[in-house]
C-alpha cells in the first residue's frame, strides 16, 4: 500500500478520544486509507514500500473538517443583491427563492455540487454532508446520483442527505408544485440511494442520510415512514428544526416542533437537526438526553438576522454539536473553516446575554472535527490518531501571517482564522489539494463548465 511520511511537521494537533492535544515536531505517517504512527523520527524506521516522504517543516497539520449540514445547489445564486436577505421580509424572500430553485435542470445539480465540495476542500474539508431537498420534477430523480459522482471526481467523502418536500403550498408550505413530492416518491427513492450507495463499513466514501426538509414542507407520514426507513437500514435522519416554525407547527399539531419529533420517533443518537436557534432550554436537555445531535450552522445569522444559537447551553446540557456551512441562499461561501471562527466569534459577542459560558476555542474545533464525525455516526473520522482515516489538512505557519499565532494552534482557526486555502488537503490516504491545485484536475475548465451550466437557467 502507498502512503505518505509527513516529515518534521511544526505541529500535529492529535486526538486519541479524550479531546484534541497538540505535539510538536512529530511525523505523521499514512498507509492506505488510515493513519499508521504519529511520532519522532518515523523515517528512521521500516517505512512501507510506496510510501512518499513529504518536508512538512513549519506545517501545522489538523483533523479534516466535518460539515454537517449544506445545500451545495444553493451555490448558483451566491452574491445576488435581488435576493438580499437584507431588502426582504421572510416571507418575501421565500417566495422569491424557490421559485429560482425550481428552475435547476440536472447539469446545475451536478456542477453546483463540484463548486461546493471543491471550496470546502480547498479550506480543509475532507468530509462533507449535504442537504438536498430541491427535486424540480423537469430535472429528475439522479440528482444525487450525480451528487456522488462529483464527489468521486474530487475525491471528497460524501454523505448525501436525500431530503424531500410534500406538502403543498395550498395547505401552508412554502415550496412550489414543481418541487413537490409525494411520500412513497420520497421514501422509494430514498431506498434507491440507500441500496446503490451507502456502505457502511470503516473508511467508507459514500453514505446516504434520509432527510425530510423540514417538519412544515411534508406531511406527518413523510417523517414517520422516514423513520421506519432509516432504523430498517440503519442509516441517519436529519431534518431542519427551531428555525422559528415551532409556533407553526404547535398551530397544526398541538406541539412545538421537538414534541412533533420526539413523538414520531424523529429522534435519538441515529438523528441530527440543523440549526435550532429558537429552542428553549428544557427542549436542549431533553435532546441531549435522547442524544439527538445539532448541527449549528453560524453564519447565517449575518444576513438572517436571528438571534445567535446558544451554544454554551447545548454544551452545558450535552448535546452533541457539529457544524455546518448552509446553503448559499443564507451564507455565500462553501468555508467550514470560516464558520469556525464565526461560531466562536458570535458566541463572544453575545455572552453577556447567556447564563452559561461560552466554551473555549479548542471546542469549536472540535465541533467542527470529532463532533461533525459524531452526527455522522462516524468513529473512523475527525480525529488524527494510529488507526483512524487519514483525512487531514495542513498549514504552512511560516508566513506574516502567523506571527504570534503559532504558540497555540488549538486556538488559531476559531479564535484568529485562517484567510486563505490550505497548503494540503488529504482524503482517506489521497492528496486531493497541494499547491494551488487540485491533482490531474484543470480548476479552470471546472470553473468554466459550472458557468456554462448556470447560463441555461433564466433567473
Amino acid at each position: 500500500m502507498s502512503g505518505y511520511l509527513l516529515k518534521n511537521c511544526a505541529a500535529v494537533i492529535t486526538d486519541d478520544g479524550s479531546g484534541p492535544v497538540v505535539r510538536r515536531n512529530v511525523d505523521l505517517l499514512t498507509e492506505g486509507p488510515a493513519i499508521r504512527a504519529i511520532g519522532e523520527n518515523l523515517e528512521g524506521e521500516a517505512l512501507p514500500e510506496g510510501t512518499t516522504v513529504q518536508d512538512a517543516t513549519g506545517w501545522f497539520v489538523y483533523p479534516g473538517l466535518v460539515n454537517t449540514h449544506h445545500h451545495f445547489f444553493q451555490c448558483f445564486v451566491r452574491n445576488r443583491a435581488d435576493l438580499d436577505w437584507t431588502k426582504l421580509s421572510v416571507i418575501e424572500w421565500l417566495d422569491r427563492i424557490y421559485p429560482v430553485f425550481s428552475q435547476l435542470n440536472e447539469a446545475c445539480f451536478y456542477h453546483s455540487s463540484l463548486t461546493a465540495m471543491a471550496e470546502l476542500i480547498k479550506h480543509g474539508c475532507t468530509t462533507a454532508f449535504d442537504h438536498q431537498y430541491n427535486f424540480p420534477r423537469h430535472a429528475g430523480k439522479r440528482l444525487i446520483d450525480r451528487q456522488f459522482e462529483a464527489a468521486d471526481l474530487l475525491g471528497m467523502r460524501f454523505h448525501a442527505g436525500r431530503g424531500g418536500n410534500t406538502l403543498p403550498k395550498s395547505e401552508g408550505s412554502t415550496i412550489p408544485d414543481e418541487m413537490l413530492e409525494t411520500t412513497d416518491e420520497f421514501i422509494n427513492d430514498c431506498a434507491r440511494l440507500i441500496d446503490s450507495y451507502h456502505d457502511a463499513r470503516p473508511f467508507s466514501m459514500r453514505q446516504v442520510v434520509v432527510a425530510p426538509c423540514q417538519p412544515v414542507n411534508a406531511y406527518r407520514e413523510t417523517f414517520v415512514e422516514s423513520v421506519a426507513l432509516a432504523r430498517d437500514r440503519g442509516v441517519m435522519l436529519h431534518t431542519h428544526v427551531g428555525e422559528g416554525e415551532s409556533p407553526v407547527i404547535q398551530a397544526r399539531h398541538g406541539l412545538r416542533t421537538v414534541d412533533y419529533l420526539e413523538e414520531i420517533g424523529f429522534a435519538g443518537p441515529d438523528t441530527f437537526y440543523a440549526h435550532c436557534w429558537e429552542l428553549t432550554h428544557d427542549e436542549l436537555r431533553r435532546m441531549a438526553a435522547s442524544g439527538t445531535g445539532v448541527s449549528h450552522c453560524p453564519e447565517p445569522v449575518y444576513l438572517v438576522g436571528a438571534e445567535v444559537t446558544d451554544i454554551p447551553a447545548m454544551a452545558a446540557f450535552g448535546v452533541r454539536i457539529g457544524l455546518g456551512c448552509d446553503g448559499a441562499a443564507s451564507n455565500d461561501n462553501s468555508n467550514l473553516m470560516h464558520s469556525l471562527h464565526s461560531a466562536y466569534m458570535l458566541q463572544c459577542l453575545a455572552a453577556s446575554t447567556r447564563a452559561h459560558p461560552v466554551p473555549p476555542p479548542v471546542e469549536f474545533l472540535r465541533y467542527g472535527t470529532s463532533g461533525g464525525a459524531s452526527l455522522l455516526g462516524r468513529s473512523d473520522i475527525g480525529r488524527l490518531a494510529p488507526g483512524m482515516a487519514a483525512d487531514l489538512f495542513a498549514i504552512d505557519t511560516r508566513r506574516m501571517d502567523y506571527v504570534g499565532t503559532r504558540h497555540d494552534p488549538l486556538s488559531l482557526i476559531p479564535r484568529v482564522g485562517i484567510g486563505m486555502a490550505t497548503d494540503m488537503t488529504m482524503i482517506n490516504g489521497r492528496i486531493v489539494w497541494a499547491n494551488g491545485e487540485f491533482p490531474g484536475l484543470d480548476e479552470a475548465k471546472l470553473a468554466a463548465d459550472a458557468e456554462a451550466a448556470l447560463a441555461t437557467v433564466n433567473f
